[in-house]
């Protein structure tokens, strides 16, 4: 009998968790460890951060759902890996504190054959002075943020109702943060939401970003074939804000926020202020803050994890100039080369190298897009896991057979741009390969014939479907497993 721990129960782990509980025998136990109580939809908290959506219908419980399935549910935060076993155990084991709040602080301790690190990003807010909830901006990374979001929000429309003018800033609040169709997602729908009230003359709309041109969105950008042409990802996002009334500052790496002002550098080395009323900028993500031990309780953090906290896998680490880096260093298996029962799909893993090319400002600043992998790319890695897991349960050591890298690996993404069955409208955009590869695609790094992007109000309704497919999938309703990642 095999114990596969998988820590975290977001896009990744949970998916891994689903597929290892379907495809193993009973006698195998699967045990689920995350500090939330719920698993959350994110794409569509953006929704919930302009009151379209209501916190519920972006989240469900996740207790009820293991206990039917039979997985093993704890409600903790997993603080510290033991690869090697220690104290009392010969087996390797994980250290949790309960979050439960019957249990709250009281310490967990569980055993493990293999061990799958899903546990996602920590939302690093503290790495920009005064950011964040509860400091000086808003966020709309997690269903809370955005409802808190959504509050603040309205306070700004009911100004701009009684003759107040709004800077409403929406970006990145990190000179190397990620994520940034997320923030684009935003500005566009608060623009859609501004337009339907009729207060567009009431708000200025600020995109700030650390990308060095529009349309990055930390992939190095991208050639799209949009209406029978070959176009940029630049032309595509500017052409966006424009039809929104939407100003924008590049190259920008946010250093600081007070109340009412965002202080931040630009590549040129400048020290500029941005004064606002309503900010949501995306923070930089880092590791959770795990720890790990060896047997005799030496830190061996350093051997798990790349000093951002996140887990090395099966990438090639070796540091090498921008002009070296190769698709061939992106990960497959998301498998720890020391310690191989150890997994680390979707955000939880360290990427070898970013995918947008460096950029240091005059001052030494890095301002430049860490590599996205959220949504589809963690759904995919998350299965990937829990299928190579079976297979070495079932047949031994062997070479993997499953395998995910970014760089063979494409991705879907629809961003939405307002909501409405007859007024709303999102862009459906397809990029193959997510990390470009140049030496077999060697024009634009990407495959023109699966790079395609289209706007309109059809990209909103399949994006409206999506929602419900993939809370469908992930609540385990019928034939979820057939629905794509």
């Amino acid at each position: 009998m095999s114990t596969i721990i998988v820590l975290g129960a977001g896009i990744s782990g949970h998916t891994a968790a689903a597929f290892l509980r379907k495809k193993l025998p009973k006698k195998h136990k699967v045990i689920v460890v995350a500090p939330t109580s719920y698993y959350q939809w994110i794409p569509s908290n953006i929704w919930v951060g302009v009151g379209r959506m209501t916190v519920d219908q972006v989240r469900f419980k996740l207790a009820p759902r293991y206990k039917k399935v039979g997985i093993e549910f704890h409600q903790a935060r997993a603080v510290s890996i033991h690869p090697e076993g220690g104290d009392t155990s010969t087996k390797p084991f994980v250290k949790a504190v309960y979050t439960l709040p019957e249990k709250q602080g009281e310490e967990l301790k569980l055993e493990y054959d293999y061990l799958v690190n899903a546990t996602g990003p920590k939302l690093n807010f503290e790495a920009t002075e005064g950011l964040g909830p509860g400091k000086h901006t808003v966020s709309v990374c997690s269903y809370d943020h955005a409802a808190h979001a959504w509050e603040k929000l309205q306070e700004a429309i009911e100004k701009m109702k009684n003759g107040q003018k709004q800077r409403i800033v929406i970006g990145t609040g990190h000179p190397m943060a990620t994520c940034q169709g997320a923030a684009f997602e935003y500005i566009l729908n608060v623009a859609y939401e501004i337009r339907k009230r009729h207060l567009t003359d009431m708000a200025d709309l600020v995109w700030l970003t650390n990308e060095f041109e529009l349309g990055d969105f930390g992939m190095g950008g991208a050639h799209i074939k949009r209406g029978g042409y070959i176009t940029s990802t630049r032309v595509f996002a500017e052409s966006f804000l424009r039809e929104n009334n939407i100003h924008w500052i590049k190259r920008a790496g946010v250093k600081k926020v007070v109340e009412g002002l965002i202080h931040y550098e630009t590549l040129d080395g400048e020290n500029q202020t941005l004064p606002f009323d309503f900010a949501m900028l995306i923070p930089g993500f880092a590791g959770v803050g795990l720890k790990a031990f060896g047997k005799d309780g030496s830190d061996i953090s350093s051997t798990l994890f790349a000093p951002n906290g996140l887990m090395k896998v099966d990438a090639d680490y070796t540091p090498k100039p921008y002009e070296e880096w190769s698709v061939n260093d992106w990960p497959e298996t998301y498998r720890n080369r020391d310690y191989p029962n150890i997994f680390a799909p979707g955000i939880a893993f360290a990427p070898p190298h970013g995918i947008s090319k460096p950029m240091t400002s005059k001052n030494g600043t890095q301002i430049f897009p860490t590599a996205p992998r959220t949504g589809m790319p963690s759904g995919v890695m998350g299965k990937i896991t829990a299928l190579n897991i079976i297979n070495l349960i079932k047949k031994g050591e062997h070479e993997l057979r499953h395998r995910a890298s970014m760089g063979r690996m494409g991705a879907a993404c629809i961003v939405s741009a307002g909501y409405g069955m007859t007024k709303g409208a999102a862009a459906t955009m397809t990029v193959f390969p997510i990390v470009p590869d140049f030496e077999k695609y060697p024009d634009y790094g990407r495959s023109i014939g699966y790079t395609m992007g289209e706007a309109g109000l059809a990209g909103h309704w399949l994006k409206w479907l999506m929602h419900y497919m993939f809370l469908h999938k992930a609540k385990g309703y019928p034939f979820w497993w057939l629905l794509p990642e």
